[in-house]
């Protein structure tokens, strides 16, 4: 009965031996990092940085998503996903010991080169993963379990990073505190790094890489994706919604800690609170973006992003601020099921190339644009959240017109 019971629950997530390995994977590399990552900000600050080299960081992690986003493609279709996983998490770990080595904010912008876009550079190969070992009609569900299990580490990683901090500044000063926190932090990162390696190598199966073709080149999958109408368009509005998420993203943690005076504490609450929401909506939202049609939930998801800057600009109480991370965490609600869209309208034999190669481009031109949310928020932090809120809107609007919607497991013509 119990074997019974959970070959269902199994087939119901669309688990196998490789998802599996790749959830561990997620987990332990995600707590390592986002211990730490969500408080690099206030860490530039504490080490003599300005709010340019905080809003430069956000920048530089939007340009190099999208710049490793398609060598993380190409490599995946080249070497097989399980051996790209292993090196890009070697890269990352390269990071994480600059920082923990040379405790200085430009030492961070280094080491970010390395270790901020591990999801950008790694997510084609996932991807890639998910629709070769999961069968097309639970694609979305496959999706949504990667999605679900990179929360975890989201939600309980800054819980944590601020229970670091504020064990650490007993007897110091605050930025004191931050400093030696945040470094902490990362060499914990450091040793989750090597037994996730370790944990895929020996559990991860390996894919069959003796036919596989050269992959296409960048000109040549670009060209494929803006002759894509559907997949295009759908680029268009998403980077749109990317230019309301990133505007203000690397200032949420100034605006919750420093505008309006909470401790680093309950900004990790704030944190699981808008994980645990993105959680508790992803799997049902996938079972019936599998059963029934993509675009509702995408359109859904869009909403949410749009609403989010503009409701933070009115929270100022930490019930409040409650109240708009329940917001933050609904804009998850259909981010699986635009991924799964994305590998629904891509070519079957090029799936982590054209993933890829879409990032390359939205994440490029939202990169460049993001870098205006120092400015923003030097001019007032009305101004950041309101411009935000604008290009949320036509990003909806645009998606809501022209949106393509697939039934769950229809593939593209």
């Amino acid at each position: 009965m119990a074997r019974r019971v959970s070959r269902s629950v199994a087939e119901f997530l669309a688990l196998n031996s490789s998802m599996v390995a790749m959830i561990v994977m997620v987990v332990l590399i995600g707590l390592g990092e986002k211990m730490a990552e969500r408080f690099l900000p206030l860490y530039i600050v504490a080490l003599g940085g300005t709010n340019i080299a905080v809003g430069f960081l956000n920048s530089m992690d939007n340009l190099l998503s999208a710049l490793y986003s398609f060598p993380g493609g190409y490599i995946s279709d080249k070497i097989g996903y399980k051996r790209a996983l292993i090196v890009f998490t070697l890269i990352a770990m390269l990071g994480y010991a600059l920082v923990i080595l040379i405790p200085t904010w430009q030492a961070v912008l280094i080491g970010a080169i390395f270790f901020i876009s591990w999801t950008a550079i790694s997510l084609p190969a996932v991807m890639s993963m998910v629709s070769k070992v999961v069968r097309r009609e639970k694609r979305a569900m496959g999706v949504t379990v990667h999605s679900f299990v990179r929360r975890i580490p989201m939600a309980l990683g800054p819980l944590l990073g601020g229970l670091i901090i504020g064990l650490y500044g007993r007897g110091r000063d605050q930025n004191a505190a931050q400093v030696l926190g945040v470094r902490t932090a990362f060499g914990v990162a450091l040793l989750l790094g090597i037994a996730a390696i370790a944990f895929v190598w020996f559990f991860m199966a390996e894919e069959d890489t003796s036919k596989k073709t050269e992959p296409a080149r960048l000109i040549q999958m670009a060209g494929k994706l803006i002759r894509n109408a559907p997949l295009l368009n759908l680029l268009v509005s998403d980077i749109l919604i990317r230019f309301a998420e990133q505007i203000p993203y690397a200032f949420v943690v100034l605006w919750v800690v420093k505008v309006n005076g909470l401790s680093e504490f309950r900004f990790g609450i704030l944190s699981v609170v808008e994980m645990a929401t993105a959680m508790l909506v992803y799997i049902p939202v996938a079972y019936l973006a599998d059963r029934y049609t993509r675009k509702p939930f995408v359109l859904i998801t869009f909403g949410f992003f749009t609403l989010f800057p503009l409701v933070l600009y009115f929270s100022r109480t930490f019930p409040i601020l409650v109240l708009a991370f329940v917001l933050r965490g609904l804009k998850e609600f259909g981010e699986p099921t635009r991924k799964a869209l994305i590998m629904d309208l891509a070519p079957e034999d090029a799936k982590a190339g054209t993933f890829g190669t879409y990032y390359l481009i939205r994440d490029v031109i939202v990169a460049v644009v993001s870098f205006s949310g120092a400015y923003l928020w030097n001019v007032s932090p009305r101004a950041n959240f309101l411009a935000a809120f604008a290009c949320g809107v036509v990003g909806t609007v645009l998606f809501a017109i022209f949106g393509k919607d697939l039934k769950g497991g229809e593939q593209e013509a």
